[in-house]
């Protein structure tokens, strides 16, 4: 069934966003800051892998670095376009539409914590690889994974952040389901290379997911979301990174 893991995805995200919510009431307020910071510090690590997984690799035997000039170029650029768009200020503008439209207006930090695990599970290239699979061949499987780590990952940021965590399944529904309906003109585009250059700024932008989850909301990362795209587009320029 076409679609399958986007609509396995987003129910595991809403599941995960009520359980966190009713169990993190049995924590106090320390236990509760201390979860974050662990959520964020596991974030951050497995930001770095996906990283180090894109920018190393062994040539004779020796480990050496590369593609520092992609990811500043990318990085850079992709904040000033999301800067002047002002996409960080549309997400937030909707969650406090939703935050409205679902009775929580009352809740101080629903817009905080729809943004923060929004950007969490949709921004990698899991979102999008997955969602072109499911949508070619009908392979969910990619996806099934990602359910299984957004999972885990809402349940604790919402077990600290609120129940706005759990309406992050909103931007996931809509994000996968359009590039599962979009796979066929999508997927020829989606070179190797194109997938690693993604993979690669994806992981550096769910790294400042965790910084902001450990150190409090300092980094914009809503509005360094085109670098993933600037990503894309450097695959087929005709020099290499």
């Amino acid at each position: 069934m076409i679609g399958l893991g986007t609509l396995i995805n987003s129910a595991a995200i809403a599941v995960a966003g009520v359980l966190g919510h009713f169990t993190g009431k049995l924590f106090k307020p320390e236990q509760q800051d201390a979860l974050t910071k662990a959520c964020g510090v596991s974030v951050i690590f497995i930001a770095i892998a996906g990283a180090m997984q894109g920018m190393l690799a062994i040539d004779g035997g020796s480990i050496i670095s590369g593609k520092s000039m992609l990811v500043t170029l990318c990085i850079a650029l992709g904040t000033v376009i999301g800067e002047l768009i002002g996409i960080e200020k549309g997400f937030e503008r909707f969650g406090e539409w939703l935050k409205k439209k679902t009775g929580n207006s009352g809740d101080k930090q629903f817009v905080n914590a729809f943004v923060t695990a929004s950007l969490t599970v949709c921004i990698g290239a899991m979102a999008v690889v997955g969602a072109i699979q499911d949508g070619i061949s009908g392979d969910f499987s990619t996806l099934a994974v990602k359910s299984v780590l957004d999972f885990i990952i809402i349940a604790v940021m919402s077990s600290t952040l609120g129940k706005g965590c759990a309406f992050s399944a909103i931007p996931v529904f809509v994000l996968e389901g359009g590039i599962t309906l979009l796979a066929r003109l999508v997927a020829p585009v989606m070179t190797d290379l194109a997938t690693a250059y993604l993979s690669l700024i994806g992981s550096i932008l769910i790294f400042c997911v965790g910084v902001n989850l450990v150190r409090g909301k300092t980094i914009r990362v809503a509005n360094m979301m085109p670098s993933v795209l600037l990503a894309v587009v450097a695959a087929y320029l005709p020099w290499g990174f």
